[in-house]
């Protein structure tokens, strides 16, 4: 039944036909509402949501203490430029400051984040070291330096040239990345755990393998943690996981509940060769988005949501790793806090369409990975819910294997 209020399905499809850019392959489905993990379409469907928002709603859809926020925020002040001061972000600044390292700069993406990053490095040596390394298999964005860090072929074509002086290794190959680093290296540059690739997860030792290699070279270390921020892999930040600090961070996607907002954190020595006039972001740093996340940090620490992650991280182990075993087509089970890949021996993509018609949403990445990124307040009943859906559809796909 159609919810009130709303155009139907397929009237805002034939809106998006007429007026909008076809870049997006979309889902023939309108959301209109949403609320904690569950959200609803024009037709009055409810989804349990296991991938909400790509990994952006952290908390699910419409937490309260960040709408609250939001309508607080907003009848007082929208938007400021960064030529005056704003308590909100002098408060978040403090807040993801003295959960990590350094100092902030705030924009509004994941992309944006990375670009800044990247340009900090080059001024950082005053622009003598072009050189940055980044892994194969990883993702930092899709404007331009951001794309070409991003060491994936089928994200490159038509685009050249692109921007020079990256070099690529493989994910998890310490030699590799050495044998790349001379003296022109600025950065290495790398996802704590690779998101969009796969879930893929370092090796022990790996990371704190490219904080020795960094410091031998006199080179930075940059984590992008677009993915792994605020709170995702059960820690405040990735890095906090393998307890290998980076010289530069960026973050974005879920750090202000679902508002756009991205940041980078950078250490007391580097930071400041971000210097006046060299970047700069309209957007970054609005009221609006960093009241959201400062409402976002404090509902994640109140509700005690770092811990329930990795409880609720554990039940999709345990339940996967069992499926596993009763499956052939699963080859592997990739769990790090809400992040969870499970990846196939055959083509992934027919399980999001599959578990899609029966009320569930995932996503289906690097050809062959069932990818959930599930908030940080999911309940052990919505994780069952949605673990005993894919479970069904993977039986399926098995036997049509």
């Amino acid at each position: 039944m159609q919810l009130t209020g709303h155009a139907s399905s397929q009237e805002t499809i034939a809106l998006f036909d007429k007026y909008v850019i076809p870049n997006y392959g979309r889902y023939p489905i309108s959301l209109v509402r949403g609320e904690g993990s569950y959200v609803w379409d024009a037709e009055g469907k409810r989804y349990l949501d296991l991938f909400p928002g790509w990994g952006c709603n952290i908390l699910g859809y419409c937490p309260e203490p960040v709408v609250a926020a939001i309508q607080d925020q907003v009848s007082r002040l929208i938007h400021v430029p960064n030529t005056w001061y704003t308590e909100a972000q002098g408060r978040f600044a403090e807040f993801l400051c003295s959960r990590s390292f350094g100092k902030a700069f705030f924009c509004n993406s994941g992309a944006e984040a990375n670009e800044g990053a990247l340009k900090l490095a080059r001024l950082h040596f005053d622009g003598k070291r072009p050189k940055i390394i980044t892994c194969e298999n990883g993702f930092h964005g899709r404007t331009f330096a951001a794309v070409t860090a991003t060491a994936q072929p089928k994200y490159h074509e038509g685009l050249g040239p692109l921007v020079a002086g990256f070099r690529y290794a493989p994910f998890n190959d310490l030699e590799a990345i050495a044998s790349l680093v001379d003296d022109e290296t600025c950065a290495i540059m790398v996802e704590p755990v690779q998101g969009e690739g796969g879930v893929n997860i370092p090796d022990d030792g790996y990371l704190a393998g490219l904080r020795k290699i960094a410091d031998e070279a006199n080179c930075l270390l940059i984590f992008d943690e677009v993915q792994t921020s605020m709170g995702r892999t059960g820690t405040w930040f990735g890095y906090q996981q393998w307890d290998v600090q980076p010289d530069i961070m960026t973050m974005a996607k879920g750090i202000a509940g679902g508002v756009a907002a991205g940041a980078i954190i950078a250490t007391d020595e580097v930071s400041p060769s971000l210097r006046p006039g060299m970047h700069a972001s309209t957007f970054g740093g609005n009221p609006l988005a960093m009241a959201a996340g400062l409402a976002t940090g404090q509902m994640i620490e109140e509700q005690n949501l770092l811990e329930n992650c990795q409880a609720m991280s554990d039940q999709f182990k345990q339940f996967f790793e069992q499926l596993q075993n009763e499956l052939p087509i699963i080859r592997e089970v990739r769990v790090r806090g809400m992040m969870i890949g499970v990846d196939l021996n055959i083509p992934a993509g027919p399980a999001v369409g599959k578990c899609m018609d029966r009320g569930l949403l995932i996503n289906a990445t690097h050809d062959t990975v069932v990818r959930l990124l599930p908030p940080l307040n999911v309940t052990a009943e919505q994780v069952e819910e949605g673990c005993d859906l894919i479970a069904t559809v993977l039986r399926e796909m098995a036997d049509e294997a």
